[in-house]
C-alpha cells in the first residue's frame, strides 16, 4: 500500500492516489517540478520510483524537508530553481508531476503575504526574491493592474478595483495584506455565505503576475517534453480554469487532436505527436478525496505519455495563456 501522507506533512498532497494510478507502474526517475511540503515526492518514492529530482523556486521548502528528506539517502536529488528550466536539471525522465497549486506552508505564514485572512506584508514572492505584490499595487499604472485583474484573475470589477488602489495609494502605500482585500472588499458587493471572499480573485491575480506562474506554465510544459524520454509519464494538478485550459490546450495540440478537417479548413500536414493523452478528460477528485482534504474540490488531472517524436515549438497564445503588456 503506497504512504501517500506522512504524520509529520503540513498537507495532504491533492489527488496523489489517482496519479499513482494513472502512470503506474512507478519507477525510474521522476522530476516533482513543484516540491512544496514534499508530499508528491515521498508519495512517488514509496510507490517505486528509483529516484526523484525535488525542484523548487522557494528555498524555505528545503529547509523544510531537511527533517525527513535524509530518510530517503541519495534517492532525493534538491534542486532550488523553477520546473520551467527543469529540462537543464534533467534529461530522459521517467516521469514528471506539477502540482499549480500554492502549497499550504506559503498561505500559512502571514510574513509571506499571500493570504488575505491573515496580516502580513504585502510580498507573495516564491521565490523570496525580486519585485514584491506591494511594489506592483504600488508602482504599476492604473490600466496594467486593471488588465492583471481580469486577466489573471478574472475579476469583473477589475477597474473599480484597480482607480481604488490608485486612489489609495495617493495617501499611502498598501503595503500589508488585509489593507489590501479591505481595500478590494470595499469594491464589491458582500459575499454571502458559501461564497470565496471578496479578495480571493484579486490576490490570485498579483500572485500570479509576482511570479509569473503563466509564463512559467507554458515554459514547464514545453520544457517537460524535452525532458521526458519516450514512455515517460507527464502528471499535472491545476485549481483554475485558466491554468487548466492552458494544459488542455497544450497536450491536446501536442498529442495531434487539434480538430478535424472539413471542407473549410482542410488539414494541414501535421508534425509526429509529441504526447499521446490518458484520457480526454480531466481526473477530478472522488468523494473519499473530498472528504479528507477540502482543498482539493477546485482540482483537475491531466496526464499524457511522451511518444519518441521530436520535441518541438508551439506558440503561447495558442493554448490560451492570458497576456499583460507592460509587466
Amino acid at each position: 500500500m503506497v504512504a501517500a501522507s506522512n504524520p509529520s506533512a503540513p498537507h495532504t498532497p491533492v489527488l496523489l492516489r489517482p496519479i499513482l494510478s494513472a502512470v503506474a507502474p512507478v519507477e525510474g526517475v521522476w522530476l516533482d517540478g513543484t516540491f512544496g511540503a514534499g508530499g508528491y515526492t515521498r508519495g512517488f518514492l514509496e510507490a517505486g520510483a528509483a529516484r526523484v529530482i525535488a525542484v523548487d523556486r522557494d528555498p524555505l521548502a528545503f529547509e523544510m524537508a531537511a527533517e525527513w528528506a535524509g530518510d530517503y539517502g541519495d534517492r532525493i536529488t534538491m534542486q532550488q530553481g523553477v520546473f520551467s528550466r527543469m529540462d537543464e536539471y534533467a534529461q530522459d525522465l521517467d516521469g514528471v508531476v506539477l502540482d499549480l497549486g500554492v502549497s499550504s506552508m506559503q498561505l500559512d505564514q502571514a510574513e509571506r503575504g499571500f493570504s488575505f485572512m491573515k496580516d502580513g506584508p504585502l510580498d507573495m514572492r516564491m521565490s523570496q526574491d525580486g519585485p514584491s505584490a506591494a511594489d506592483l499595487v504600488n508602482e504599476a499604472e492604473e490600466e496594467i493592474i486593471a488588465n492583471i485583474l481580469f486577466q489573471y484573475g478574472e475579476e469583473r470589477a477589475s477597474r473599480r478595483i484597480s482607480k481604488a488602489i490608485v486612489r489609495a495609494r495617493e495617501d499611502t502605500p498598501i503595503t500589508t495584506t488585509l489593507e489590501l482585500a479591505k481595500l478590494v472588499e470595499g469594491c464589491l458587493p458582500r459575499s454571502k455565505p458559501g461564497q470565496s471572499h471578496p479578495a480571493t480573485r484579486s490576490f490570485q491575480a498579483l500572485r500570479i503576475a509576482v511570479n509569473n506562474e503563466y509564463g512559467e506554465l507554458f515554459q514547464g510544459l514545453m520544457a517537460a517534453e524535452r525532458a521526458l524520454k519516450p514512455g515517460g509519464k507527464l502528471a499535472v494538478v491545476t485549481f483554475h480554469s485558466v491554468e487548466d485550459r492552458m494544459v488542455k490546450r497544450f497536450l491536446t495540440a501536442r498529442a495531434g487532436a487539434g480538430g478535424n478537417a472539413n471542407r473549410f479548413a482542410p488539414a494541414l500536414e501535421q508534425e509526429a505527436p509529441q504526447f499521446t493523452l490518458k484520457s480526454r478528460k480531466a481526473i477530478g477528485p472522488d468523494a473519499q478525496e473530498l472528504d479528507e482534504n477540502p482543498r482539493s474540490r477546485s482540482a483537475k488531472l491531466r496526464v499524457a505519455t511522451r511518444t519518441d517524436a521530436p520535441s518541438g515549438e508551439i506558440d503561447a497564445k495558442s493554448i490560451g495563456m492570458p497576456m499583460v503588456r507592460g509587466i
